[in-house]
């Protein structure tokens, strides 16, 4: 339920302007730059984009990073509460954000376990950003899990010349504030420097009780010498959202979009409540110690030390669970050593049976439950980086260790008739990994307008768990070791305007944690393998660019939700043999003034799986049909999205008009219409004024901004869940068609 009207008013104020630093000899900037060096695409790609702080700040308004980089071909942006404040995902080329490669000053952000990133832990996280590079397809290599769809290199901000402070108030519909204060002393001539931000985010979001509280910080302390550099660098937040991520049928929709069924139960009196503390609560802090020392204008190296720690749980309420849901019984031996049975206490209310689906009777009550995480993660990145005019060389690698402990614990029982330990712990499990790899990439240029570059990587994983599963209570014994070569070359054309190049690249990839967990015992999931095919042309002229980019991602065993699902009821995936991603990737702009400027983009795609089987229930035996499809969409993959923008900006006025436009998306593998996206389109405007230096010193600026999304109200959907069945077999013993339910 993508539905809102979103107006933000916009104040800031700048006490100094913040400029980069220069030493005599090489730039502090050059010397941050290099810690990412190793980890970027130097080629000038169509299929890389490049983000820079201006037109960062300028969409920025406390919405998280996805929602900024919306200008990015091929991608495809949702928020579960509506408005991007609090869980926010992103996909490209249709591949969804766990299997997008990050990283942040070269350093990996994706969860090794899960391989996705937390935006919400990171509320406006784009106030501390440079830039951000997007590399669509495999991409360099890079640290961390390998890039099945593409690769989001951030790096944080370069140092300022001089002392500046800046602070930022913005709020608009449904309650939404944020707050933004940031300082820095500039370069001091001993060479250190220091800078600061805090934000805090508040929404009540576009659906109902979609909360969200939020806070994120940043500091960093660096000294920087003629040719070395040593950065500290300290980031984190802190996050409380009401849960938003339970679908609604499309009957709910209609008749009230914003509808939220998170928390709802009956009470004593049947009234219909929704638990207030039905809430995610999650605290994360990072630390990054880099160096980086220019031997001279050929040689340098950079090397990183990083740690995380992140904490917290989130809260439910559970309506007619099964007792055995929870490791309970339904009798209890007493201090007598009595053994009392519910069944015993059922006349006098103490206990509740339920039926289920297939007409069973199980004892059950309503419980208010945790599940909590609490994970380390640490390790070391390196590089050695070579360049003089036609050879550049790049030798480094990376090592890391994670530790992560997943836990449940019963909070109420609002009708088990036993008594329950305090902070009764019904599930444990570990999950460890340890990931490392080395690289060697090399780009070559020859006869001034050629450059042809190779990209060797080995990785080795190690991955485990041990303990209890949550759902289910059973063990979970996963220990892995995988070896990775990704190798990648590519040939590149640049002369007067014309840009041309072609890349091949195999990507490698592990299963993720709940690739595991939800698996069947004769599912173990296998490893998945990508052939990416990239081929791109473009042409810049003083006042216009266009271009083109074909693409070819081949998968072998690549991971899909197949409609099975375990006892728990739990949605399985399995490996598919043969599926693909497949289309151009159009790009354009025309300055048609120094004032005003239009950019455009559009991709049309093809996104298979070569032959489909689903298993279905059949709601009249309890078992389940496998039904093959043969050729399908792989679920969530649009074959067209386009984006355009409309930048003006004229004596300190400036003005953006964005249109975002998105076609249908199948929920699932098996291309029922029933089960489908309807394509939507969304516009989204900005006007600001900059009030420059006409001001009273020290202070320099202030822009006052005013921001409307989607300006013209189009209700749309961009996330879902699709469930197939059968209801009956006619005479013959032949089934009806399946029915969906999707949310």
């Amino acid at each position: 339920m993508r539905k809102f009207f979103f107006a933000l008013l916009l104040f800031t104020a700048v006490v100094a302007n913040a400029q980069n630093a220069n030493d005599s000899t090489f730039s502090a900037k050059t010397l941050e730059e290099i810690v990412v060096t190793s980890t970027r695409s130097s080629n000038q790609s169509l299929s890389t984009k490049e983000i820079d702080k201006q037109n960062l700040q300028t969409q920025n308004t406390g919405q998280n990073l996805p929602f900024l980089l919306s200008t990015t071909p091929s991608l495809v942006v949702t928020s579960d509460d509506g408005l991007g404040m609090g869980y926010t995902y992103f996909r490209i080329r249709g591949t969804d954000h766990t299997r997008i490669n990050m990283t942040i000053n070269g350093v990996p952000l994706n969860d090794s376990e899960s391989q996705t990133v937390f935006w919400v832990n990171m509320t406006d996280f784009a106030s501390s950003l440079q830039n951000v590079q997007v590399q669509r397809g495999v991409g360099t290599s890079t640290n961390g899990s390998s890039a099945f769809g593409a690769s989001v290199n951030m790096l944080t901000d370069n140092v300022a010349e001089k002392p500046y402070a800046a602070l930022h108030f913005n709020g608009g519909m449904y309650r939404t504030f944020r707050e933004m204060i940031k300082v820095g002393t500039g370069l001091m001539p001993s060479g250190f420097a220091f800078d600061a931000r805090f934000s805090k985010v508040n929404s009540d979001g576009y659906l109902e009780r979609a909360k969200s509280d939020l806070y994120s910080y940043s500091v960093s302390g660096g000294w920087y010498g003629k040719k070395t550099m040593v950065k500290l660098l300290a980031f984190g937040g802190k996050e409380k959202t009401y849960m938003a991520w339970d679908g609604i049928t499309m009957e709910q929709f209609a008749e009230n979009p914003r509808f939220n069924p998170a928390g709802k139960y009956k009470d004593d009196n049947g009234e219909t409540q929704f638990y207030d503390n039905q809430t995610d609560n999650y605290a994360q802090q990072n630390f990054q110690l880099h160096f980086a020392h220019i031997f001279n204008d050929k040689w340098n190296i950079n090397a990183a030390l990083h740690y995380t720690h992140g904490e917290g749980y989130y809260e439910q309420y559970k309506t007619k669970a099964k007792y055995k849901k929870f490791g309970l019984k339904d009798y209890y031996v007493n201090n007598n050593n009595d053994t009392i049975f519910a069944a015993d206490l059922e006349s006098s209310g103490l206990t509740r049976t339920y039926t289920d689906d297939w007409g069973g009777t199980y004892y059950g009550s309503d419980f208010v439950y945790r599940k909590n995480l609490d994970n380390n993660f640490y390790g070391v990145v390196a590089s050695a980086n070579y360049k003089n005019r036609s050879l550049s060389v790049f030798f480094g690698g990376a090592a890391s260790n994670y530790v992560g402990d997943h836990f449940g614990n019963i909070i109420f029982a609002r009708n088990y008739p036993f008594p329950i330990p305090i902070d009764y712990e019904y599930y444990r499990n570990t999950g460890k990994k340890f990931d490392a790899n080395v690289y060697l990439k090399a780009n070559y240029k020859f006869l001034k307008m050629f450059s042809v570059f190779a990209d060797l990587q080995y990785r080795r994983v190690n991955y485990s768990i041990d303990g209890i599963n949550a759902d289910g209570l059973q063990p979970i014994p996963v220990s892995e070791k995988f070896k990775f070569f990704n190798p990648k070359i590519g040939l590149n054309f640049n002369k007067n305007g014309h840009n041309a190049d072609f890349s091949f690249a195999v990507a490698n990839r592990e299963p993720k944690r709940d690739n595991y967990t939800e698996a069947g015992i004769h599912d173990i999931p296998k490893p998945e393998t990508l052939f990416d095919y990239e081929l791109g042309y473009s042409f810049s002229h003083k006042i216009f660019t266009v271009g083109a980019n074909l693409y070819f991602m081949q998968y072998k065993n690549q991971l899909v939700l197949t409609g099975k699902y375990s006892d728990t009821g739990k949605a399985l995936t399995q490996n598919v043999e043969k599926s693909y991603r497949a289309g151009v990737e159009f790009v354009g702009g025309v300055e048609f003034a120094k004032w005003l400027r239009w950019d455009v983009n559009l991709t049309l795609s093809q996104n298979k799986i070569l032959n489909y089987a689903d298993w279905v229930d059949d709601w009249t035996s309890g078992d389940q049909i496998e039904v093959n499809y043969g050729q399908t969409d792989i679920s969530f993959s649009p074959n067209i999205t386009f984006g355009s923008l409309l930048h003006f900006s004229l004596k300190g006025v400036f003005a953006d008009f964005q249109t975002i436009g998105v076609s249908r998306q199948f929920l699932d593998n098996t291309q029922n219409v029933g089960a489908m996206l309807k394509p939507y389109c969304v516009n989204n405007f900005v006007v600001g004024y900059n009030v420059g230096a006409r001001l009273i010193a020290p202070l320099r600026a202030i822009t006052f901004k005013l921001q409307i999304n989607n300006i013209f109200n189009a209700k749309y959907i961009s996330n879902g869940w699709a469930y197939s069945y059968f209801e009956s077999a006619d005479a013959a013993g032949n089934y009806l068609p399946a029915n969906q339910k999707y949310d």
